[in-house]
């Protein structure tokens, strides 16, 4: 009778410690997923960062060379010399967009559309590699690693 009690003592223990595993997992992979989540906020903030420092010093070359070109165009009176500002305003427009306008929404609801309706442009080729194709790599690499070792 005691070892009838003691074993339903061990199995509420086990149920009861494997209840407490369950729930340091699960905290385990939230704690994962949101460390995953701000690091991708400080990579895209640290991105952004970047385009508008960029977008700073683009716009003080398109001054500087946007004022030569148009005084060497008050001096020759050729409007082809006026040429180089239509590709450099494209690209100063782009950066300011990309900056400080709405360019990563736009990114983002785009995203999610090709997320939501064109999945097939997401997939893999070959689909997931399995833990069959890993290891069968990993021996591969092994086998060809012995026969053909390194020459030092």
């Amino acid at each position: 009778m005691g070892a009838f009690s003691s074993h339903s003592a061990v199995v509420k223990s086990f149920e009861k410690n494997q209840q407490y595993i369950n729930e340091m997992n699960k905290m385990k992979l939230e704690r994962w997923i949101q460390m995953q989540a701000q690091m991708k906020q400080r990579e895209r903030a640290q991105e952004i960062a970047k385009n508008r420092e960029l977008f700073i010093w683009m716009s003080a070359f398109y001054l500087i060379a946007g004022s030569g070109i148009m005084s060497k165009f008050f001096r020759v009176k050729r409007p082809a010399v006026l040429s180089p500002l239509i590709p450099m305003s494209f690209v100063l427009l782009y950066y300011g967009d990309l900056s400080y306008g709405t360019k990563l929404h736009r990114i983002n609801l785009e995203a999610e559309m090709i997320m939501e309706h064109e999945k097939e442009l997401l997939e893999l080729p070959c689909n997931l590699p399995t833990v069959a194709s890993i290891d069968s790599a990993r021996i591969e690499l092994d086998e060809e690693s012995r026969l053909h070792p390194p020459h030092v």
